[in-house]
């Protein structure tokens, strides 16, 4: 089956990221007995490789979509390829807060205006204003919000504070980062190919049948939670009596709750944006979040962790102390220029222009769904997070992915890339010009119909 004539224009998030180049690692083996093999490979040191990036399953899930997008584009070179795959954010950052990161480079230039170092933890001002703006009447305190450059970041700060000596449960899909900073750290243990999963993980199925919240009376009690909401891949986002009960299972079993609330800002009905809307919470959980899907700052850089004074070791030390030590052992501190964006993303103009930006991705969202409704798939997601989750009963997502890349000219994220439980679905994202979203929801609909 042939796809009508493409567009005319290639619709791509950015012009200079159409071609990738190819990204291949040889496989060598030194052996120090072989002159022959130490002639090809060159020299190679005494030091042995780290066991735990051995344990890594192939590649990082969103490098492979690259490698298999370059490739895609070498065999179609006048393809109008869709990118729907990476969440990278698609609109303009609104000119009230590009505006102030320009003054504030500009400042730079001036001996008045210039700075060097600031603190590790975040500028007081953005600090401040996160838990006055973000976080206002949840109780959170200026000084227990850490200004970070993203929030995949503070995942792997976090996965070294904790250590290797802790258990894990993730949601069953998962964002990959979780589970493969644990594999990093030597926390995962050995990888089971008969089930997809790594022996020192707990996975929590999350699945229609259970409206993609974990079954905690059957969940085992582990040290940490990762938990996401709204999450990446679903889109689903947590009932306040979900995150009740969440709370309620961490203080039961002694656990720490990392909440990943990136994408907070598109929640659309009555369900919390942060852990910390649940009484309680500030006992058990960490939460991490990030500028970069409701600000537009993927290449910027910022996000923030927020760390509650009340939340202690099992010897009632308290947590921050010793994040505030990886901070300032790991981390100079996000850039000066990223953290005059982020104050300007808090004002009240900066916050009504990022709200037409989010109306924008929950339109782009509706194209989607409705496109994959029409032809008879059981879709979720879209409604509180800027991702469609579709379900091809039976079939390989990997499988999926390379026919509607092959035959549809977009790009689309495998389920099987977030875990065992995303066999069988696709992710979608929203963020895409509204060209695009229109054209891949017509190419789908014929590939697909």
């Amino acid at each position: 089956m042939s796809l009508h004539p493409p567009s005319s224009r290639f619709c791509m998030p950015h012009a200079a990221s159409s071609r990738h180049p190819k990204l291949s690692l040889p496989r060598v083996i030194c052996n120090a007995t072989s002159e022959n093999n130490k002639a090809r490979l060159g020299h190679c040191t005494k030091v042995p490789r780290n066991v735990t990036m051995e344990s890594l399953r192939n590649g990082y899930l969103f490098p492979e979509i690259l490698i298999r997008e370059a490739e895609h584009n070498e065999k179609y070179p006048h393809a109008k390829l869709i990118k729907l795959g990476i969440g990278d954010t698609t609109q303009p950052i609104p000119h009230i807060i590009t505006s102030a990161m320009a003054q504030k480079a500009l400042a730079l230039s001036t001996d008045i205006g210039y700075t060097g170092y600031g603190d590790e933890q975040g500028n007081r001002d953005l600090r401040e204003a996160i838990a006055n703006v973000v976080y206002k009447d949840k109780g959170v305190k200026w000084d227990e919000v850490f200004v970070s450059d993203g929030a995949q970041c503070d995942i792997s700060r976090l996965r070294m504070l904790l250590g290797s000596g802790v258990t894990i449960a993730v949601q069953d899909p998962t964002f990959p980062a979780y589970v493969d900073s644990s594999i990093i750290v030597g926390q995962a243990g050995k990888f089971l190919e008969e089930t997809g999963k790594f022996q020192n993980i707990v996975y929590m199925r999350c699945c229609p049948e259970n409206d993609f919240f974990p079954d905690l009376t059957t969940t085992p009690r582990t040290d940490v939670i990762f938990f996401c909401s709204p999450n990446n891949p679903t889109g689903a986002a947590a009932s306040r009596p979900q995150l009740e009960r969440l709370v309620e299972f961490a203080k039961a079993n002694g656990s720490i709750i990392l909440h990943d609330s990136a994408y907070a800002s598109y929640i659309s009905d009555d369900s919390p944006r942060s852990i910390f809307e649940i009484p309680g919470a500030n006992e058990v959980a960490v939460e991490i979040s990030s500028f970069s899907k409701f600000a537009g700052f993927t290449g910027v850089r910022l996000g923030w962790a927020v760390v509650p004074k009340e939340l202690r070791y099992s010897n009632g030390f308290p947590i921050i102390k010793d994040f505030n030590r990886i901070v300032c052992t790991c981390f100079n501190g996000s850039s000066n220029i990223a953290q005059a964006g982020g104050l300007a993303c808090l004002s009240s103009d900066g916050h009504q222009a990022l709200c037409r930006s989010i109306d924008y991705y929950h339109e782009n969202a509706d194209i989607i769904m409705d496109a994959f409704a029409s032809l008879g798939f059981k879709v979720y997601g879209g409604k509180n997070a800027p991702y469609a989750w579709v379900q091809f009963p039976g079939r390989s997502s990997w499988e999926v992915f390379d026919e509607i890349l092959e035959r549809a000219h977009v790009v689309t994220v495998p389920g099987a890339g977030f875990g065992p439980g995303g066999e069988g679905y696709i992710r979608v994202s929203a963020f895409g010009r509204r060209e695009c979203m229109l054209e891949a929801a017509r190419r789908l609909k014929y590939l697909l119909k």
